[in-house]
C-alpha cells in the first residue's frame, strides 16, 4: 500500500478528481497535465496538477515520455500497464466504510464527467444515445453469477479497443446490489 500522509492506495485512488483523470487516460492514451485540464474544464488547473502528482508518486500512472518544449520539460502520463488500480486483494479487504468512501466517490466522479458532458457546446442527449436507467432484477445467486459472467464477456470483448477514427470514448458504469435483505 501506498503511503503520504497517511493516505493509503484506496485514499488515492477514491477521489472523484483523481478518478475522472484516470477515466481520461483510460484506453491507452498518453496525456500531457494540459490535456487533462483541457479534458477536465470544470477542475481548477492548480488542482488537475496536484492530484496528477499524487498518482504519479502513488504509481497509478507513470511518464511515457518526456520532450523539451521552448525550454521547459513536459512530460506525457499514461496509466501504469503492470498493476490494477485496485487488485482483487484489496477489494475484498475493504470495509464497509470503504465501500461507502469508494461509491460516493465514484458517483461524484460520473456525475462531474455528466455536467461536464452537458456543459459542452452542441451536446445533444438524445442524438449521442445516452442512458441512464434502473430497474429490479430477481436472480438466483446463480442467474445472478451468470448474469454478470456475460456482462463481463460484453465489456471484455471491447475493452482493448484504442483511440480509433470513428471511435469515442463513452462512460460506462455497472452498478448492481441487493435492495432488500434477503435469503441466503
Amino acid at each position: 500500500m501506498w503511503d503520504r500522509w497517511g493516505m493509503d492506495l484506496l485514499d488515492l485512488v477514491l477521489h472523484p478528481v483523481r478518478l475522472r483523470i484516470t477515466y481520461a487516460m483510460s484506453g491507452g492514451r498518453t496525456r500531457t497535465t494540459a490535456e487533462l485540464c483541457a479534458a477536465l474544464p470544470d477542475v481548477p488547473k492548480t488542482t488537475v496538477y496536484r492530484h496528477v502528482g499524487l498518482l504519479l508518486e502513488g504509481g497509478v500512472l507513470e511518464v511515457a515520455e518526456e520532450q523539451r518544449v521552448r525550454g521547459a520539460v513536459e512530460r506525457r502520463y499514461r496509466l501504469r500497464r503492470d498493476r490494477q488500480t485496485i487488485d482483487p486483494e484489496t477489494g475484498a479487504s475493504m470495509s464497509l466504510d470503504d465501500h461507502r468512501h469508494g461509491f460516493a466517490a465514484a458517483m461524484a466522479a460520473l456525475h462531474a464527467e455528466f455536467n461536464a458532458y452537458l456543459d459542452r457546446p452542441g451536446a445533444d442527449p438524445f442524438a449521442d444515445a445516452i442512458g441512464y436507467r434502473q430497474g429490479i432484477l430477481w436472480l438466483s445467486p446463480d442467474e445472478h453469477a451468470e448474469m454478470i459472467s456475460e456482462m463481463r464477456q460484453v465489456f471484455a470483448s471491447r475493452a482493448a479497443n484504442q483511440p480509433a477514427p470513428g471511435r469515442s470514448p463513452r462512460m460506462m458504469s455497472l452498478i448492481q446490489f441487493p435492495t432488500e435483505e434477503h435469503d441466503k
